[in-house]
């Protein structure tokens, strides 16, 4: 009994993955209002009712995407410790959310979307969970000022400036390899954004590079 428990944990687990990433894709191309149950399963290579077994709706789909998002945004690419000095921790900071640009741009433009668009699933994250996470990074932001780490400045708009810069890549992609006259970006180009940015980012705040 305990190996078949195992099993269907896997088979939900393996189900529940390819409709999520079938459905990031759905929604990125047609947005959410666009977005076809129908158009996901055929994507997802799997019955339609399936889909229905594990969401109820495409709302539950759609937010079940979101928080598979915020949560790995949260634990996976979060170095803004108070126990790293300024330099290490925003260098790897940058490093990270440019990579995440680079791995997963999908998930990017959906949370912009879903941002740009007054964000009607998120509303209730943003002013809970949100909120207190960006509470903590300015406070570690703000001991590294008055540790003189770096120079004073509002670790909001720091905070602003990092992730509009490094979400560039993934949110706007298109007018990116359409400026840079290149089919698409390489290795090296994201090797060059991320030492580009490092040394503008930690320059700005007065951090030697």
């Amino acid at each position: 009994m305990a190996g078949k428990n195992v099993v269907d944990g896997n088979v939900r687990k393996k189900n529940k993955s390819l409709i999520l990433n079938a459905a990031k894709s759905e929604f990125v191309i047609h947005g959410f209002d666009g977005a076809s149950i129908k158009r996901i399963a055929e994507r997802a290579g799997i019955p339609r009712a399936n889909i229905h077994y594990y969401f109820a709706d495409k709302t539950d789909l759609y937010q079940q995407l979101l928080d598979g998002i915020l949560e790995v945004w949260n634990s996976s690419y979060d170095t803004l410790n108070a126990k790293d000095d300024a330099k290490t921790a925003l260098t790897a900071y940058i490093r990270a959310k440019v990579m995440y640009s680079k791995e997963d741009p999908e998930s990017s433009r959906i949370f912009a979307s879903e941002i740009i668009h007054g964000a009607p699933v998120l509303k209730s994250y943003l002013s809970s969970d949100y909120k207190s996470w960006v509470q903590e990074k300015v406070a570690v932001i703000q001991s590294w000022v008055d540790k003189g780490q770096m120079d004073p400045i509002n670790p909001y708009h720091l905070l602003f400036l990092i992730w509009g810069a490094t979400q560039h890549y993934a949110d706007f992609s298109v007018q990116v390899v359409a400026a840079m006259n290149t089919p698409k970006m390489t290795e090296q180009d994201y090797e060059e954004v991320v030492q580009s940015l490092t040394q503008l980012i930690l320059k700005g705040v007065g951090i030697a590079i």
